[in-house]
This record gives structure tokens, sequence and C-alpha cells, in this order.
């Protein structure tokens, strides 16, 4: 498109689907007709300005509804957001699951990253080209694509078929009963203190108007961007994580949870069953529960996983008898510093890869003078075969609520996003079904718990971008921009999101908090080591008998995990610790210990806590090769090491995936130079870790030789 305003003119249905997001244009400068007060004046140009931040749910609605971004959708965006064309588009091209092209309302997205490519996602991929056609071909109303790994690694290979269109009816395949009872001063809960608007961010946070004087950026409270401090939602609004006015007040204690877009899962996937799929989405065979990824599931020992499969995760009331609110009960009884304190004292670091103290991240962002302070739960699961976080949200959505809840309540937040990979349907429906039920029971909003703290939390949505997992670049999404990481200092608990401090903590951390205050500090630190305390999720798929999410306590050792998964196969080649960004392990090295030192000692990584398995059929230098590839399409290009490092890293693994010894030489001196460049001068731990899993292969494998 020209990278200015057009005349283009959006669809009725692109109009409604922003519109329903924004509510309708109130002046000529969003887009209304002009009126004879808009000829003496401009008007509403600063307040448009002011919701920059929701230019990323708007291409959603838009894509929701239609499948792509049209010029003419695009145009009334920027118009109503008061947006650059060029801003907006460059947004738009930046996330692999919007198109600014032309498509069918059908996508189907077939996974072949590790762990799919391993379990056989290229005959699945070579039958849908013999049957439909290339990828990227449309046939039938529908198109497929290859998709790096879509957090379905235990049912691999995968595939994910999502469909646009008009909003969903609220789903009727989960009925949750009624709750027996009402919540009344006996349960500890307090309604909300104004029942004609029940649960958006800004009614829950309108209390902090006393105490706060100062916007996210400076200004009244009452007047910053949607969905934070003080606004009242746009009427009709109806963004992930917002309650639209006049809904929760009338709808049953336990609605239905709705959906976003038509899905199928369809894990493990054959060419016939995508076409059959596709062909008639609602005849697709349905989802297993969360469950069924934890062979675990209802064992002695679990901490983490202990709900999953063991009570509704729709029910709020089945949460909370099977101990669910404890630990914010107790945290209120502490107050912020000991909460603090507590976290400090048990040793809890962070599990997303970087293992950095929670407790400091929290005191630092607890201590800045600079208000308000915000809260962004990392639910952005996109290394490569990683799908421990879905589980959890899956299973024990209210885990996750509570703990933002008390994150929030620790570091002086009183708003929290949820930063949620778009390829997670199910996690997405039930998160947000949940937040609903918290604001319902006074759980969430102006009063928690009846405490008079002010909290509530915001679905954002990605779309399909692995460098958003990278905690500065999930600011940026969050805010409208492109979802680059941004160099550092100041850190995020100085300068994050809307450039004040915030906190960032990734979903398993979170979920150990609760643990750690039902059962106080000193009885979490006493399960793993001195070092690494707690338990931890592995995420084991690959060749091996029992794929799935496995806890165990900090110190086992990798030996033992592939035992409980069904063992090691006989012709074990190696196992990839850590995704694409960690190492590989020999066979001779399965008793390593599973904790952050034991690994580091190695010279190997825990990460995100993935264990792939790969035997002797499996083609190495295929696998690294697709590593490259992965490294090379998701960097964001902000930086000339990793711009150019990932893409000269595939070259040289393309020249020498069929070479050894001698005839490789040449281009491995050339991999450990890029590879070195690319560690030392990239911006992110992305151009940091592309050339980990490659090195590893070449020294600990002795790949190409």
């Amino acid at each position: 498109m020209d990278l200015k305003y057009t005349n283009a003119e959006p669809s009725e249905d692109e109009r409604a689907a922003v519109d329903g997001l924004l509510g309708p244009p109130e002046s000529a400068w969003e887009g209304a007709d002009r009126s004879r007060t808009d000829l003496r004046w401009a008007r509403g140009g600063a307040a448009a300005r002011e919701r920059r931040d929701l230019l990323l749910p708007a291409l959603h609605a838009v894509n929701d509804r239609v499948g792509w971004l049209s010029e003419g959708a695009l145009d009334y965006i920027c118009r109503r957001l008061t947006v650059p064309p060029a801003e907006a588009y460059g947004v738009a091209t930046f996330y692999a699951m919007f198109s600014v092209k032309p498509r069918p309302a059908k996508v189907l997205y077939v996974c072949t990253d590790l762990a799919c490519a391993a379990r056989g996602a290229g005959a699945v991929c070579a039958g849908l080209e013999e049957r439909v056609g290339a990828a990227g071909s449309a046939a039938d109303g529908a198109v497929w694509q290859p998709s790096p790994c879509l957090g379905l690694c235990e049912r691999a290979p995968a595939a994910l078929l999502l469909q646009a269109g008009a909003p969903a009816e609220e789903r009727e395949a989960f009925p949750i009963p009624a709750p027996s009872r009402n919540p009344g001063p006996e349960d500890g809960v307090r309604q909300p203190a104004n029942p004609a608007r029940p649960g958006g961010p800004s009614h829950a946070l309108k209390a902090m108007g006393e105490f706060e004087d100062r916007g996210s950026r400076g200004r009244s409270p009452m007047v910053t961007r949607r969905g934070g401090v003080g606004e009242e939602p746009a009427a009709g609004a109806d963004v992930a994580g917002v309650t639209r006015p006049g809904q929760a007040q009338t709808a049953a204690p336990h609605p239905a949870a709705p959906r976003h877009r038509a899905a199928a899962v369809i894990a493990p996937a054959t060419a016939d069953a995508l076409v059959a799929a596709v062909a008639a989405p609602e005849a697709a065979a349905p989802e297993p529960p969360a469950t069924a990824a934890v062979p675990q599931a209802g064992g002695p020992g679990l901490v983490l996983l202990r709900r999953v499969g063991s009570i509704d995760p729709y029910s709020l009331d089945a949460y909370r008898a099977a101990g669910g609110y404890t630990a914010l009960r107790r945290a209120f009884a502490l107050g912020p510093a000991d909460v603090i304190r507590e976290v400090l004292d048990a040793g809890l670091v962070g599990r997303g890869g970087a293992a950095f103290p929670t407790g400091r991240k929290w005191e630092a962002t607890a201590r800045q003078p600079d208000h308000p302070h915000y809260l962004v739960c990392n639910a952005d699961e996109s290394e490569p075969g990683t799908f421990k976080d879905r589980v959890l949200m899956e299973g024990d959505p209210y885990a996750l609520v509570e703990a933002m809840t008390i994150a929030g309540y620790a570091t002086g937040a009183h708003q929290g996003y949820l930063y949620l990979r778009g390829e997670y349907p199910r996690s997405y429906e039930r998160l947000t079904h949940a937040i609903t039920q918290a604001r319902h029971r006074g759980l969430l909003g102006p009063d928690v718990l009846g405490h008079g703290y002010a909290f509530d939390i915001e679905i954002r949505r990605g779309a399909g971008a692995y460098i958003c997992g990278e905690e500065t670049a999930i600011f940026n999404s969050i805010e409208g921009q492109r979802g680059e990481p941004r160099s550092k200092p100041p850190f995020p608990v100085e300068k994050g999101l809307f450039g004040k401090p915030t906190a960032v903590n990734n979903v398993e951390t979170l979920a150990n908090v609760l643990p750690i205050l039902t059962e106080g500090a000193a009885a979490y630190a006493r399960t793993g080591t001195e070092s690494s305390t707690g338990t931890k999720l592995f995420c084991v798929s690959g060749q091996i008998e029992r794929p799935g999410i496995y806890e165990l306590p900090f110190g086992a050792r990798l030996r033992d995990l592939l035992e409980l998964a069904g063992g090691p196969p006989p012709n074990l080649r190696a196992v990839l610790l850590g995704g694409a960004a960690g190492g590989f392990v020999r066979p001779d090295e399965l008793d390593i210990p599973l904790t952050f030192e034991g690994t580091r000692a190695a010279g190997a990584t825990l990460g995100s806590g993935v264990v792939l398995v790969l035997d002797d059929p499996v083609e190495l230098p295929a696998i690294l090769l697709r590593i490259a590839e992965f490294f090379r399409d998701e960097s964001c290009g902000q930086c000339v090491p990793c711009r150019v490092g990932t893409v000269r890293q595939e070259e040289a693994l393309h020249r020498i995936k069929d070479r050894t010894g001698a005839a490789a030489a040449g281009d491995i001196a050339l991999l450990r130079e890029v590879g070195g460049a690319m560690r030392d001068a990239s911006i992110c731990g992305l151009g940091q870790t592309a050339w980990n899993a490659v090195e590893s292969a070449i020294d600990r494998l002795g790949a190409f030789e």
C-alpha cells in the first residue's frame, strides 16, 4: 500500500470490527463525518493519540473478522488512532499471523519446528503439497503455511486451523454449573463497589485516583489511555481481558468462555486429517484436556501441576476448594515488603531462561519513586519445544490470576498485562473466563478481597513473533510499536512499559509464588538444591515413549527424567536442552544434574526447560539447519550482528550439510567467527544465543567431522 493516508474505505465488517474495539468515532479527527464544530477547530486528536497501545488489538480485531488487513482497514485504524500509516504498516507486517495481502478466511498453520520435524512434519507437508498444492496456495477457501513451534510438542506433529468471521457465539462445549451460593462476608470477598460497572481495568483502578496524582505518563489518572489507570472503556468495547459495559453484571456467575476465533487443533496431524479439518472445522476432533500433557497427573509430589486434571479449570469455586486464594490472603496479611522477603528467602529465580532472582526484581520495582508501576506476565511461550506455560494456563488458569495479583501487590502495581501467544486460543478462552469470574467475585477490581487494593488484568495477544518473548520487546508490542527489543540500561524496573517501572515474570515463575506463600519460604527452599530451589517443569518431546510436561525437584538427573518418560531410545543420538537457544547433551552425559549450576558446569543450559530427545535416524545437519532458519526468520533485524549473522549462519550450514572433515573446515571457522560476533554484539538474547546449539553440536557431538 502507499504509506500515507488514502481514499481507501474499510468494508462494513472491517469498520464494525474496529468500532467494536474503539467505539464509534466522535470527531472528524477520528474519521467521523465533519461537523460545523470541526470546521472551527480540531478536537479529539490528543485523546486518540493516547490510545496508540490499542493498535495491536485493532489489527487483531480486523484479522479475526476478515482474515487479512486491507488498505482500507489499515487506513481506518490509522485515522482512529492517529497513527502514521507507515508505522501501522510496519507493525502489521512485523507479525507472522497478519497478512496485508488478500487471503482466505481459513488459515492452517503446520508446525515444522524441531519436535514436529523429529516426528514426521516433513511427511505431513509433503502430503499437503500433493493434495492441495504448495504452501501459500489458496484452495477451497483456505490456505496452509508452515509455522514455527505451536507449543503442541507432546502431540507432534501438530497443526492449528484458524478461521476468520463474525464473532462466535459463546461456546457451550464446557457447561459450568452455577456456584452453590454467592460469596458473602464469610468468604472475605466484597462485591464490586459499583455494580453497574463491574470489571474493566478502568473500573478497578478508579480507586487509585485518591492516592496517585500521576497517570501512566504524567497525566491525571482519569484521562490516561484506555485499559490503564482510570479511563472508562469505550462504549461497546470488547478487548481481550476488558469487560464490555453492561455485560458482566447481567451474565451468569459462570458464563461460557467466548471464542475469539473459530479454531481447531489437529495433533498428531496427518495430511488426510488436515484436509478433512479444513473442509469441516466444526467436525474436527476436540482437543484433549490439558491433563493429557501431564503423564504424572494425580501423582504424588506435584506442586505446580497438582491441580491440573483434578479440578474444573473453568470453576472458581473448585479452585478455591483446592486451596486457591490462600496465598493471596497470606500476602495481604504479610504486606508488600514481607511478601518480597518471602520470595527472596525462598530463592526463587526466573523460570523463563535467564534465572534472575525474582525477589530482587520485585524489590527494585517496588522501591521506584516514579508511578504508576506495571506488572507484565510474559506468556509468549515461543521457544521451540516449550509448552509448559500452555498447560498451566489451560489446566489451572485461576492460579495465574492469583499469582499476578500477588505480584502486583508486592511491586506496587495496579495494572497487570498478560501478554499471550496468538497461537494459544484455548489458553485465551480460559484466562478470559478466569479474569471475568475473578472480577465478578471481587478478586480483581477496586477492592481486592476487601483490603482496599486495586488491581486488574488485561490480556494482550501476540501475533506470531518469537522476539516478543524478550521483555522489552513485549513493552513495544503492547504500546503499539514493532516488537523490537530496547537497549539496556535503563532496565525495566526503572523504565519499562509506558516508560514506568515494570516487573516482568513468566507464567511458571509466577506459579511458584503460590507455594512459597502457602508453605513458607523455608519449606519451599528445602526442595531442590541450595542454588536451585523448588521444582522445575520440563517439556519432554521427540523420540520418547511418553512425551509431556514433567515436574521434578531441582537436582534430579537427566536420566531420571527420561526414565519417567519411558526411557531413552536404544539408539539415542543426543538430547537438546533449552530449545533452539540451548545446547546438545551426548548419550554419555545423562547423569547431568538438572539444576542451573549443574548444567552450567557441564557446558549446557536448562533454558526454558526443553528436553528434546533425538535418535540416530534423525539427521543432525537437518536439525541444525532448521534451528538456523528459525533464528533467521525470527530476527527482528534491528541490529547488524543478528540481522546479518543469522543469515550467514544459515548459508554456511546449507553449504556444509553434506560435507565433513577438511571440506567443512572453512565454513566451520566462519560459523565460529559469526557466532562470536552475534554473541558479543547483539542487542538481545536472540542474537546472543542463535549460535549456541550449532556450537554445541560441533564441539560436543562432533558434527561435520
